[in-house]
């Protein structure tokens, strides 16, 4: 069944040059080696941080499609006390939430040095970016006032 979508501006409609350049980036990230179900757990914590209704709704149907569980999904939001999620998961929630909340105080040494204990180089700039492009897109949500009813 197909969403019906309000929002109170289409940026993508208004400019769809901008939907072209933003939907590449998410091709490249499903192209990455890191695996779909660790993108989508990035997406889903990014847009509970920033409080997207959309996005969360959208990335919670595509994890499900793409073999994430759904006690999995229900625990995100208390990943650091959840049982559920490896110490690799646990080192990219980590740096999702700080670069979410950069203005904090940036992303850590440590937290940095986890992920470079679990990925390489270019996989943890595929990370590093999935987690921006993801706050990217949950602001142009929210800024728009996007919601599937």
């Amino acid at each position: 069944m197909s969403k019906v979508i309000k929002h109170r501006l289409d940026v993508w409609a208004e400019e769809p040059l901008y939907w072209d350049l933003i939907s590449g980036i998410d091709k490249r990230l499903y192209e990455s080696a890191i695996p779909k179900t660790l993108i989508e757990i990035i997406k889903i914590r990014v847009s509970q941080i920033n409080k997207c209704a959309y996005c969360i709704d959208y990335h919670t149907q595509d994890a499900l499609k793409n073999g994430e569980t759904s006690r999995r999904i229900f625990a995100l939001s208390a990943w650091q006390e959840s049982p559920l999620f490896t110490e690799t998961e646990r080192a990219v929630l980590e740096v999702a939430e700080e670069i979410t909340f950069i203005f904090n105080h940036g992303v850590s040494d440590n937290a940095y040095q986890k992920l470079q204990s679990h990925f390489t180089q270019k996989e943890i700039a595929d990370i590093i970016i999935c987690i921006c492009h993801m706050n990217f897109l949950n602001r142009v949500a929210i800024s728009t006032q996007t919601v599937a009813i």
